[in-house]
């Protein structure tokens, strides 16, 4: 059973640039099949974009979604943990900051992810937020 956030985190966390805007970053995340990407500049991490973001922030807001900057639409990175950190820290972070997904910091850097589905599925397999987790999408 794994005890640390780098057993289970998703590793390599695709990042963008703040100036991307809505339509390419939604279509890196569907080409990538992920919910969330980090908003970066070089290592420093900014924030984080998940597609509901995309939809309530960018898209609901108005304006022209390939001109709307994602940076203008990310949520600010301010909870984070570090690779070494135990699965019940991320887990008490996501509950004080109602968050599902955390960025993974070491020195700094942006280094992965890890979402409250990754905690179940090592935590609680059998529930029902771990087996759909684990479930691949029908597309």
């Amino acid at each position: 059973m794994a005890t640390k956030i780098r057993e289970i985190m998703t590793g390599s966390p695709t990042s963008v640039s703040p100036e991307l805007d809505i339509v390419t970053v939604a279509r890196a995340m569907r080409d990538e099949d992920i919910g969330a990407v980090l908003v970066a500049e070089g290592d420093e991490l900014l924030g984080l974009v998940t597609d509901r973001d995309l939809v309530i922030r960018g898209l609901a807001a108005g304006g022209d979604p390939t001109r709307v900057n994602i940076g203008g639409i990310a949520s600010s990175a301010t909870a984070t943990v570090g690779p070494d950190d135990s699965l019940d820290k991320a887990a008490q972070v996501m509950r004080e900051r109602a968050v599902r997904r955390l960025p993974v910091l070491e020195d700094g850097r942006p280094v992965g992810i890890v979402s409250i589905g990754d905690l179940a599925m090592e935590r609680d397999e059998v529930s029902a937020l771990a087996d759909i987790s684990a479930a691949r999408p029908n597309t």
